[in-house]
């Protein structure tokens, strides 16, 4: 009966630390979309790509991961370029990426 016990939560620990990944993927992958949506330019294989993953501290003190992903995109669909996001939790933390066309006037 332990056995079952201890393999249950090991099951549970290991579902949720995989539902929290795929929700960040899907949280990354709509921001890199909009980045290219936003920018002009067009956003490659439709999805992100995860590079990396690190133990970190969020601002209320808690241990939490910290997940890096990678996407392409391309300016004039013959180059690729790529961008980088990274995740604390469901919040941007870092982006580099497509930047908006126009010109922004100075003050």
């Amino acid at each position: 009966m332990p056995t079952l016990l201890i393999l249950m939560i090991v099951a549970a620990t290991v579902f949720a630390f995989w539902s929290a990944g795929r929700a960040a993927a899907e949280r990354a992958e709509a921001v890199g979309r909009d980045a290219c949506r936003a920018a002009g330019v067009q956003w490659l294989d439709h999805s992100v790509h995860a590079i990396g993953l690190k133990l970190c501290r969020h601002d209320n003190g808690w241990l939490g991961w910290e997940r890096t992903f990678r996407f392409d995109y391309s300016i004039d669909g013959e180059d690729r370029h790529v961008g980088k996001l990274v995740m604390r939790g469901d919040r941007l933390i870092a982006f580099s990426g497509p930047v908006t066309r126009g010109v922004t006037p100075l003050h």
